[in-house]
């Protein structure tokens, strides 16, 4: 932890002006910001879409004494824009750029980093931050595999750094509420979660092999993943849809529902039993690069026998629930049932088709009639909260500490690797393996291209 002493030394160093890249800050534009103990210095990891979204979302926390002081991306042809958009939110102060994440950690000044890269970078990135000091904030999923993901739980507490996942779900009123409700017997007791995924996604279609621009750093952006020649259709965002780098849309924005369902159960302990199937429909496997399924199921036992299902579908497709839930969670209980649909949640009795309780009822039944139900799912509640938790350094005020991120995370991987061997696999929680089956165990890592490997003891 950034503790109070680096603080104030931080401060006095920052009143003499310190050359920041491009810019420097300097002392009247700290001084109108940072409080004696409380600055906490910022780098970004991943600067594209959902990268340059937390950018922005840390940036806008500037007059609270959050700065952004270095920006770190492999592709260089969106850092001007990136440096513009932080520069208008820091009241000028435009941050500095490296192309290597290491230069970024070397820098005593930067108290955490926002590592948003594809999934493959999120473990090596983290395990990198702690041992250089550095708090984190990791984008969902934790992990590209089970193995990487408890090596990043044993950097953080080895290292003691505060590393929060971005379930921000975690921070919403309405679903802090919804989970308050269920835990507190509101439907009796929850033996069953849904989570849904219904996103229609189109062909990105396909192209050859060939070199990279002159802007990109491949070598750096393949990373920990092996090798394989640069092509388009493989690189910024459709990484996703292909198994060296990406998870698939179960492991993309299925985390954020496998999150909810998990909390809503209760459970602390990977399952006992997973299966799951699915395939690539709709569009002719010969027109698009894709690897990973666009319609997928996928079922999971606990030891207590609670039952968690999830379902990936990424055609055309219906809604399901009363409130038309195409992203969110059921759950099933003994006395009813409840939906939550974003941040909006309805609580439903017996057989009964009008809810008796939910997050837009006056008095609802969660938590004494609370109707602070303004919390967005990107707003600074998640963000603001990891904040608070380098400045504290304590890890328990986190609200989706690594440990809770990479549980929840392990869910879609253990799914799709269900989904690869074809069976009915099960599992030892205290282990991290699958029983009497090799072929699956295989998959819980990976292997590590040098010099991007994560070391077996970190």
């Amino acid at each position: 932890m950034t503790n109070r002493r680096d603080f104030i030394r931080k401060s006095a160093i920052g009143t003499a002006g310190i050359a920041v890249g491009a810019h420097a800050f300097s002392a009247k534009s700290y001084g109108r910001i940072i409080g004696a103990n409380d600055r906490v210095t910022l780098g970004v990891v991943g600067l594209r879409g959902r990268g340059g979204g937390l950018m922005n979302s840390f940036a806008d926390m500037y007059d609270d004494g959050v700065i952004i002081k270095t920006l770190c991306y492999v592709d260089t042809q969106f850092f001007d824009k990136r440096i513009q958009e932080a520069a208008e939110k820091q009241n000028g102060n435009k941050p500095g750029t490296v192309n290597d994440m290491r230069k970024m950690y070397d820098d005593p000044d930067i108290d955490a980093v926002i590592v948003a890269t594809p999934n493959h970078w999120h473990a090596l990135a983290t395990i990198w931050a702690c041992q250089a000091g550095k708090h984190v904030y990791s984008e969902k999923p934790a992990c590209h595999n089970i193995w990487e993901g408890r090596k990043m739980v044993e950097a953080a507490r080895k290292y003691k750094r505060v590393v929060q996942v971005g379930f921000q779900n975690r921070s919403i009123s309405n679903v802090m509420q919804a989970m308050n409700f269920l835990h507190g017997g509101g439907i009796g007791e929850v033996y069953e979660a849904r989570g849904l995924c219904f996103k229609p996604r189109d062909s990105f279609g396909i192209a050859e092999d060939s070199m990279p621009p002159d802007n990109l750093n491949y070598d750096m952006w393949l990373g920990p993943a092996q090798y394989r020649p640069y092509n388009e259709k493989r690189v910024h965002y459709n990484w996703h849809w292909h198994w060296d780098t990406g998870n698939g849309d179960t492991g993309n924005q299925g985390p954020h529902q496998f999150d909810i369902a998990r909390w809503g159960l209760d459970q602390k302990q990977h399952p006992v039993k997973i299966q799951s199937m699915g395939g690539y429909f709709g569009i002719d496997p010969k027109e698009c690069s894709q690897e990973t399924p666009n319609t997928q199921t996928s079922v999971f036992e606990y030891a207590d026998g609670k039952i968690l299902e999830f379902e990936t579908r990424g055609r055309y497709t219906n809604s399901e629930a009363n409130t038309n839930v195409k992203i969110g969670n059921m759950f099933y209980g003994s006395e009813g049932w409840m939906e939550i649909n974003g941040s909006n949640w309805k609580a439903y009795k017996g057989r009964s088709n009008e809810p008796f309780a939910g997050s837009g009822m006056e008095m609802s039944a969660a938590i004494d009639g609370d109707t602070s139900f303004l919390t967005a799912p990107d707003s600074k509640g998640h963000f603001g909260n990891f904040i608070d938790g380098v400045r504290s350094g304590n890890r328990f005020d986190l609200n989706c500490d690594i440990e809770k991120g990479f549980m929840s995370s392990a869910l879609p991987i253990l799914a799709n690797i269900a989904l690869k061997t074809g069976t009915t696999l099960r599992f030892d929680d205290e282990f991290e393996r699958f029983i009497g089956n090799e072929e699956a165990n295989m998959q819980l890592t990976r292997n590590y291209r040098a010099p991007y490997v994560i070391p077996h003891h970190v």
